[in-house]
């Protein structure tokens, strides 16, 4: 019997490779049907028709010059017989704050760091390339991680222009992982790696419809990522589904003897039988209507789904947390330690100091200072140092209102596996006189706790996709894949962009 009529096509579309999640182009990738070469040359064509023109959605602030012949290469080892892991040739974006050496350069959105270089790669970048995985880019970002300015516009940076939402061009992609989110959602590649210090990760992925996972802080290596506040910062995974973001993981996380080797394990799609999971109504509900029916329905669906709901289960320091100052004490005292440790491994061209990045602002205002300020830069300027008693306080109760009064007495009061909430409101207006309109948001008890946080999208609101957030203790992130999957198996919903234009 013939078998042409069976054989994989050779040639798949652009639309093909661009609506793959990586898990599927890693299976053609494995089965012959695409290579990486040509996954990488589609994608670097859509990048070119869609983000730099089109729509234009600003969310790749450079391609990698060599991602191409990386891509052969890869191909000639697998042709060879060998295989690195399920990543081998599958494109990945970063964003850049994360140190790559080269073209690409690090920049995290400021001039100021365009003439120089960072000492060396990235840990993360050092395990994607390690695990075969094709560097495609690097990708814009709020910049300066969003920590220069209380005013600021989540999505822009001197550098790369302003990324907008690939649902709809006139709303925010969130920040500050904003080229990464709105990237993958626009299939511009599969996976991204994103940073979170509060909500970095998690709120572009749930405003352009993507999953994000913010790792408990320790789990993912933040050497050659350039800091906000060491005890809160974290690399993580941004990806069209909960399997690729597990698998995404598998490569970032730092080898332990005591932590799973493969979280794609805990993709099961009965994940909700007999979990018991929290509503913590307080505070990280109530903020907006329609963020909230969209998460009433997604509860509804997790008890459908064999989860057990209790209803509320508060946080019992949340109030206090969210009314407190420690944690903007925590990251401006941290920032500047630690920005000024990094600025002076950089080579010479760029700031060696905080004090000199805060001059070389003012002295290129009409570039750096046109939309927003500089105050939190000023601001840590001001504090004293990890000793400061002030500083060891709030480090203090940020970890107790997070922590033994946040999310740990939720869990045990209750006997739960995690708790839910809506992830953030849909995506808000564009303003870059006013800054973000934000009405509010679930991260802050897992940012100050340095818990993992996972949001999973749950559905459309005019348009604009909205996400449920799963939390849970330190290194919960098995318990959070477990439910993440079997949530997104049961709703099985499906999102492409729309880029509507502005009105």
């Amino acid at each position: 019997m013939s078998t042409t009529d069976e054989r994989p096509d050779p040639s798949p579309s652009t639309a093909d490779v661009a609506a793959w999640d990586a898990r599927t182009l890693a299976e053609h990738l494995a089965d012959g049907r695409l290579t990486a070469k040509a996954a990488v040359t589609t994608l670097l064509r859509r990048i070119a028709e869609i983000d730099h023109s089109g729509p234009s959605l600003r969310s790749v602030l450079s391609v990698a010059p060599d991602a191409v012949e990386t891509a052969e290469a890869l191909d000639a080892e697998r042709a060879a017989g060998h295989v690195r892991g399920p990543l081998h040739g599958v494109p990945v974006l970063v964003k850049d704050n994360i140190d790559t050496v080269g073209a690409m350069g690090t920049t995290a959105g400021s001039l100021a760091l365009v003439d120089s270089q960072p000492a060396g790669d990235a840990t993360v970048v050092r395990r994607l390339r390690d695990a075969g995985a094709v560097i495609l880019g690097k990708t814009n970002l709020s910049e300066w991680a969003n920590f220069r300015s209380t005013s600021s516009t989540s999505g822009w940076s001197a550098v790369g222009g302003l990324c907008v939402n690939p649902y709809a061009l006139d709303r925010s992609a969130g920040g500050s992982s904003s080229g990464s989110a709105a990237a993958v959602a626009a299939g511009l590649a599969p996976l991204a790696v994103g940073t979170e210090t509060d909500g970095s990760i998690v709120c572009p992925a749930a405003l352009c419809g993507v999953v994000g996972l913010k790792p408990t802080v320790g789990l993912v290596s933040t050497n050659g990522v350039i800091p906000i506040a060491k005890s809160q910062d974290t690399p993580g995974p941004i990806a069209r589904t909960v399997w690729d973001a597990a698998a995404l993981l598998n490569v970032l996380a730092e080898p332990s003897a005591s932590r799973p080797r493969d979280y794609t394990a805990y993709c099961r799609d009965d994940g909700l039988r007999g979990a018991r999971i929290g509503v913590p109504r307080r505070i990280l509900w109530g903020y907006c209507d329609a963020a909230d029916a969209a998460a009433e329905e997604a509860v509804r669906l997790l008890a459908a789904s064999g989860a057990t709901i209790v209803d509320p289960a508060d946080l019992p320091g949340i109030e206090e947390l969210s009314r407190s100052d420690a944690e903007i004490t925590v990251l401006s005292t941290e920032f500047k330690v630690y920005l000024d440790a990094y600025l002076a491994t950089r080579t010479p061209g760029s700031p060696r100091t905080l004090a000199d990045l805060v001059a070389f602002n003012e002295a290129h205002a009409e570039q750096e200072l046109r939309y927003f300020g500089q105050d939190r830069f000023e601001a840590a300027l001001r504090t004293r140092g990890l000793d400061d008693p002030d500083y060891r306080a709030a480090l203090e109760a940020c970890r107790l209102l997070g922590r033994e009064r946040g999310i740990d007495a939720a869990l045990a009061a209750h006997e739960l596996d995690a708790l839910v909430a809506p992830a953030y409101p849909p995506a808000w207006p564009i303003d870059l006189t006013k800054g973000d309109l934000i009405a509010g948001g679930c991260s802050q008890p897992a940012a100050v706790a340095g818990y993992p946080l996972l949001t999973v999208p749950c559905g459309l609101v005019d348009g604009l996709p909205v996400g449920l957030a799963f939390m849970g203790t330190a290194w919960s992130e098995p318990t959070l894949i477990r439910l993440g999957h079997a949530f997104e198996r049961a709703l099985d919903l499906t999102l492409w962009p729309t880029y509507r234009s502005a009105g």
